[in-house]
């Protein structure tokens, strides 16, 4: 019987691991198929409090996981498939065997829905992302593009005008998704150009490897054109990662995890949910630290309650 299971190892579950094991709770922590998270596929991290050079995402997910290691959090490569209620614990499931543990975090994240175009995963970073917060400040005085007609889209396009010489929102019908007084805040500022009826064919980049144009189609006429733009903000939503979750643990219209009584508990008692996974509208590094940093509180006290602590 394990006293703390950790799912993910992105901020929230590795700033969740620092505060379990500093509890003396030893706890195991999954790092799943996407290990490090959003964050380890980025490259400059400039606002995580703390680096004021910044600093490389990768690098800060690897220190972190040395910080919780340092205090006695255990890691093991493996996926969680499945959850199931017991008597004063619940059970996951980790490759076929159902594991034992008084207490669940759930920090497995949300992984950005990308268009399926050649060399997307390699152009991450350079050029290509699908977070305006994060990389809109690299952007300054140059075109870009923003793929999308939801909320999303229109938000982001809307804060990359602050940094870029032109924002173009690419859409493939010829009216946006989004709700109209957020649409019509996007169509209204002169930063931004939409170019309807259209999708991204392919990436082009530039000696370096950088992005320097997306190849559009118009999905009316079939033509073909060149947009210059010097990165490419694809935002057409996120996926939670809650699949072994379903029908035990509660969600909302879009699948991500739901909080209770204002804290990071779920609908089990045991279970808590930090970061992304159950957060779909800041999603930024230090929000996901934040929660993980409440979930482990929160489990340490129900542990406290069951008289295991």
């Amino acid at each position: 019987m394990e006293k703390v299971i950790i799912l993910g190892t992105g901020c929230a579950g590795l700033t969740a691991a620092i505060y379990a094991a500093r509890a003396n709770l030893s706890p195991l922590v999954l790092e799943g198929h996407e290990p490090g998270g959003q964050l380890s596929t980025t490259t400059l991290v400039e606002n995580f409090p703390g680096f004021r050079e910044g600093i490389m995402g990768p690098q800060l997910i690897m220190d972190m996981k040395a910080q919780a290691e340092r205090f006695g959090a255990r890691f093991q490569y493996a996926d969680c498939t499945g959850l199931r209620r017991g008597e004063g614990h619940v059970s996951i499931e980790v490759e076929g065997k159902w594991v034992d543990t008084r207490t669940l975090i759930v920090a497995s994240g949300a992984s950005a829905k990308w268009l399926g175009i050649a060399r997307e995963r390699e152009l991450i970073g350079h050029g290509l992302t699908s977070c305006a917060t994060c990389d809109g400040a690299f952007y300054r005085n140059v075109p870009v593009c923003v793929v999308g007609g939801g909320d999303s889209a229109c938000e982001e396009a809307n804060f990359l005008t602050r940094f870029a010489s032109k924002v173009y929102l690419i859409h493939r019908r010829d009216t946006l998704r989004a709700s109209k007084v957020m649409a019509q805040r996007t169509l209204d500022n002169p930063k931004v150009e939409p170019i309807w009826n259209s999708a991204p064919l392919e990436y082009l980049t530039d000696t370096d490897g950088e992005m320097r144009a997306v190849k559009l189609k118009n999905l009316v006429s079939g033509a073909e054109s060149e947009l210059e733009v010097k990165c490419v903000f694809v935002a057409i939503g996120h996926t939670p990662n809650t699949a072994p979750f379903k029908g035990v643990l509660n969600l909302d219209e879009n699948g991500y995890l739901l909080q209770q009584d204002g804290i990071t508990a779920t609908n089990v008692p045991g279970v808590f949910a930090a970061g992304d996974v159950s957060d779909h509208r800041y999603r930024q590094a230090i929000t996901a630290s934040g929660q993980g940093c409440a979930a482990a509180l929160d489990a340490e006290r129900h542990l406290a309650d069951l008289g295991e602590h």
